[in-house]
């Protein structure tokens, strides 16, 4: 069990991500979708390190190589990188509060309008992103 702990808050994602599993921690998660060689999201390397790094048992922050890995962007809706989906510490798309503050994109289903994601297309800073967390849950 520790080393799937370990590797389920591991910043790199090389295989399918377990979503229903992350979710069962109870903290809030973000998975950052780029790639090593994108200018904007080498600029954002450095502070999705530090975060997991800083915040390990009390959130999930995943990088996902796209480029390197592109079958594990199917079925999330990623059109450009980088792209952040954000999950809540309850296992829910995050609500932003002000979400014309930080252009969040929400994504619900046509037949049912259940909200399924709510992503984030560009870079955003470790303030941006701490502040976040801190609206999913971050404890």
């Amino acid at each position: 069990m520790e080393g799937n702990l370990d590797s389920d808050f591991a910043l790199h994602v090389t295989q399918e991500l377990d979503l229903e599993k992350l979710k069962s921690y109870g903290v809030p998660i973000i998975i950052d979708f780029g790639a090593d060689s994108c200018i904007p999201c080498k600029e954002m390397a450095p502070v999705l390190k530090e975060l997991n790094e800083e915040l390990q048992g009390r959130a999930i922050v995943k990088f996902v190589d796209v480029w390197k890995y592109k079958k594990l962007a199917k079925g999330y809706p990623v059109n450009l990188i980088p792209t952040q989906i954000f999950i809540d510490a309850e296992g829910k798309p995050y609500q932003p509060q002000a979400p014309e503050a930080i252009q969040m994109n929400l994504y619900t289903l046509r037949e049912t309008e259940e909200h399924v994601f709510t992503t984030h297309e560009g870079s955003l800073s470790k303030e941006q992103l701490l502040n976040i967390l801190e609206e999913m849950g971050l404890a």
